[in-house]
């Protein structure tokens, strides 16, 4: 089994998501992160193709290795572009990357070990903590099949020390820990505080298979992470629609009669949910670290959970406390009824390293 510390930090973009991170900011954020205790990190292939882990990798080269945990993910190669057009970008991808390079899917035996071993180059380390099979839900079910199956073969070889999925489709999730043999699942929007279609099967399944759940997109692409909702908030990567404006903003409303913002009750949700394990969030600047830092660290009432249930805002049973983590529900990782300094996170929280 595998330890994760509480939090973490995504690699998307350094691979120049959306828009150009350079060299400076991406080492001030790094840096920002590390010294807030920062201590798991993931990326993958296709951010950036093959950028985000190329640079990760160079700013963890003068960190002990001993002293983090490194994910990335499986299912894209990255191969060279002889198309390439001079000055054209990854638009299709979403990365300001050239396209001096393209993604071609391969899950077979092959193309998974190959994907590992061109990542540890790519990262410059022996080996990896965590792989994730990306985004199975854009494949065919025998496909993704086909590719959790040869990772769980490489774990069982020794090449990697926990597998999982990375996903934003329930369904797809459910399917793949259902056949076992499953670490860990990196589940992307689907358990926030604005909604929680993982909920009802996922998790239960979760804890009854002692698979953890790395909870990622818990600000639901942005819309949580302001105080209140506005026209043009973003969802899922585009303009939320005024249901879902309006639905952030109730919760927002009982945030606030508790004297907590929206965005530090969404981060400390994204943490303390039965079966998650460790949140993992996309930073950009030092700021960004900073603040969530605070989010973290701001105390306020747990009674905010049963209030939100109470305005049918929540789930009755979507919190619990820690002991079903801890007691048995999963040997993963820590979960606490507290949320956690993020600067409390050190190379003893590693265990079976």
């Amino acid at each position: 089994m595998i330890a994760l510390p509480a939090v973490g930090l995504g690699g998307s973009t350094f691979g120049n998501l959306y828009r150009v991170l350079d060299d400076e900011g991406a080492r001030a954020t790094f840096d920002a992160a590390w010294d807030a205790g920062i201590r798991y990190f993931d990326t993958a292939p296709h951010y950036g193709l093959g950028y985000s882990e190329e640079r990760l990798g160079a700013l963890l080269a003068d960190r002990p290795r001993e002293e983090y945990v490194l994910s990335s993910k499986v299912g894209r190669l990255i191969e060279s572009n002889p198309d390439h057009v001079p000055g054209e970008t990854d638009v299709e991808g979403g990365f300001v990357v050239p396209t001096t390079r393209r993604r071609r899917w391969d899950t077979t035996p092959g193309g998974i070990r190959r994907s590992i071993e061109e990542s540890l180059v790519r990262l410059g380390v022996d080996a990896l903590d965590i792989a994730y099979l990306h985004d199975p839900e854009e494949l065919p079910a025998e496909q993704a099949h086909q590719g959790m199956d040869a990772l769980l073969a490489l774990r069982d070889e020794g090449l990697v020390r926990a597998v999982g999925a990375g996903a934003k489709d329930v369904d797809v999730l459910i399917d793949l820990v259902g056949r076992g043999g499953l670490d860990l699942v990196m589940l992307a929007g689907r358990f926030t505080l604005l909604e929680q279609p993982a909920l009802p099967v996922l998790v239960p399944l979760c804890l009854r298979m002692g698979v953890g759940i790395v909870n990622v997109g818990v600000f639901n692409g942005g819309i949580l992470a302001t105080p209140r909702a506005a026209p043009g908030a973003q969802y899922e990567y585009r303009d939320a629609p005024p249901a879902v404006i309006a639905r952030a903003n109730r919760i927002a409303g009982v945030c606030e009669r508790f004297g907590v913002s929206l965005p530090a009750a969404a981060a400390q949700f994204g943490l303390r949910a039965r079966a998650v394990v460790n949140a993992t969030f996309g930073l950009r600047t030092p700021e960004q670290v900073n603040q969530l830092a605070a989010w973290l660290e701001e105390p306020f009432d747990d009674g905010i959970w049963e209030a939100l249930a109470y305005q049918g805002l929540l789930p009755a049973d979507v919190v619990r406390a820690s002991s079903a983590v801890r007691d048995g529900g999963s040997s993963h990782g820590r979960a606490s009824t507290s949320c956690p300094d993020l600067r409390i996170f050190k190379a003893a929280d590693l265990r079976d390293r």
